[in-house]
């Protein structure tokens, strides 16, 4: 039975092992695949998960286009000339018309 697995590992390694060192040969081929792991350092320098992060341009809120309508300084008042020429609401029965040809 060993024979018929030692001619698969012959076959599927490409190594043929010689007959008095088969054994030693197996151990050795066994330890050179066998995973090495080692202990990294953590790159923090404090418990602080955000110094881990790099500095952004616009980080947080200030990025979002849509947020930052809330750092307006007040309600904006268009001048006169903007106001004029405004045109008027529909009424009610415009919009209802409106509303039934778009239901079609």
């Amino acid at each position: 039975m060993s024979k018929i697995i030692n001619k698969v590992k012959e076959k599927t390694s490409g190594v043929r092992p010689s007959a008095g060192n088969a054994d030693n040969n197996d151990q050795q081929h066994r330890d050179s695949e066998e995973q090495r792991f080692g202990i990294l350092p953590h790159p923090a320098k404090s418990n602080n998960p955000a110094e881990l992060e790099n500095p952004q341009a616009g980080a947080g809120l200030n990025d979002n286009l849509g947020i930052q309508a809330h750092h307006a300084h007040g309600p904006h008042i268009p001048s006169r000339d903007v106001a004029n020429n405004l045109e008027q609401p529909a009424s009610r029965e415009e919009l209802r018309k409106r509303g039934e040809e778009l239901n079609k």
